[in-house]
């Protein structure tokens, strides 16, 4: 960590380079996280269905996690070589297109290849070269994977939820966020303030306004900053699906197809954990008046 500081305070440049570079890598393998675990957890749904349907279940199913099989092209099954998966670089070089059977090659890779390194290198250079950056890193690609699976899939795995409420808790165990009673407070308050709203909302319509995941979801903030930003979270997560709900309905999106609510609340969790306390100190100064 002495070394992290030394190079923050002498080379900014340089540490803003590595923060980048290293984070698309993690994007490059957040790209593999957000395809495979929504296909991880329906094959483990469909062996333990047919186990309670007492169907047969004797073939084992195929391995299939972040790691095997190798990753490969879904059109020719051609094997990812090395060179072939350098964040960024590799799309340009291949312009796009797979090597074998020229298939186009989604941009939305190098997107979340992109999008990851800027995040991080943000994280990294506003809240520093420290412990407390460091996890935010990691908080801030949970967050990443989570939003783009949620908006694929309609779910918020508890693969990832569960564990990052866990880590949330014990990072502020050490007050490296936060200090541990707002943390406790913080994951409580934030499944609960949902989980009301959701039986409140069922109640008067008859109808179930989001999910389970989204109240997990709003817990791991919780447990991550605090109770005090939880209400900043809520606002900022209906004014992120206002806005951005609203251009893509503009853009033409079907309106029949809701957009899920985890995206939102992982775009405002994401902007708390950077600026919530100076969006909060600045919205009591201007009240104030």
């Amino acid at each position: 960590m002495a070394y992290l500081a030394l190079i923050e305070t002498e080379f900014p440049l340089l540490l803003l380079s590595i923060s980048l570079l290293f984070g698309l890598l993690i994007g490059s393998f957040l790209n593999v996280v957000i395809h495979r675990i929504p296909i991880m957890l329906q094959r483990e749904w469909d062996y333990q269905a047919k186990e309670i349907l007492e169907l047969s279940t004797d073939v084992e199913p195929e391995a299939f996690n972040l790691v095997f099989p190798n990753s490969h092209c879904p059109h020719c099954n051609h094997a990812i070589k090395a060179w072939e998966n350098i964040p960024l670089l590799s799309y340009s070089f291949l312009k796009g297109k797979c090597s074998s059977c020229k298939s186009p090659i989604s941009v939305r890779y190098p997107m979340i290849e992109l999008l990851t390194g800027i995040l991080t290198a943000m994280v990294i250079m506003i809240i520093g070269a420290n412990l407390t950056g460091l996890v935010c890193c990691l908080l801030t690609w949970a967050l990443i994977a989570l939003a783009l699976i949620d908006y694929d899939h309609k779910i918020l795995p508890d693969d990832i939820t569960l564990p990052f409420i866990w880590l949330g808790l014990i990072v502020n165990y050490f007050a490296l966020v936060t200090s541990f009673s707002n943390a406790f407070w913080g994951a409580i308050m934030g499944y609960l303030s949902l989980w009301i709203v959701y039986q409140v909302f069922k109640l008067v319509t008859g109808k179930e306004g989001m999910g389970f995941g989204d109240f997990k979801l709003l817990a791991l903030l919780g447990a991550w900053m605090g109770w005090q930003l939880l209400p900043l979270i809520i606002i900022l997560s209906s004014l992120a699906g206002a806005i951005i709900g609203g251009g893509l309905i503009f853009f033409g999106r079907d309106r029949t197809n809701p957009i899920p609510f985890g995206p939102y609340l992982a775009i405002a969790g994401w902007i708390a954990l950077m600026w919530g306390q100076e969006i909060t100190l600045a919205y009591l100064k201007f009240t104030a008046f």
